[in-house]
């Protein structure tokens, strides 16, 4: 997956936004104003993912290429080190997950305008 893959997939997810609060190397998503994911835009080295925390630490243990989310709550967030064949499946299950983590914590009038869409 390279990065144009990576924001379509992202921008394919009901009530998506795309910004860039952190400088021009840095891709963040947001849905409803919550961010989710965010990209290594200059060389797509990283992802970085919120995560359910018993299953971040699963991932953390079954993945070399996952580890503690960079400059995150890493009790929450995974980095996803792109570098090696990191499968496309598991990076829009990952980041579906990212999402649906975030719209759950989403008030009820913001869910379902989501679902509206």
């Amino acid at each position: 997956m390279n990065i144009e893959e990576f924001r379509s997939f992202c921008l394919s997810l009901p009530g998506t936004e795309e910004k860039m609060p952190f400088g021009d190397s840095a891709l963040v998503f947001f849905v409803m104003g919550k961010m989710y994911a965010l990209a290594d835009l200059d060389a797509f080295e990283m992802i970085i993912l919120k995560c359910d925390p018993e299953k971040a630490i699963e991932l953390r243990e079954m993945y070399d290429f996952v580890i503690p989310g960079y400059h995150m709550n890493k009790k929450h967030w995974n980095s996803v080190l792109m570098e090696g064949p990191v499968p496309v499946d598991l990076i829009r299950e990952w980041t579906l997950h990212s999402y649906d983590l975030v719209v759950a914590k989403l008030p009820k009038k913001d869910r379902e305008a989501l679902r509206e869409r």
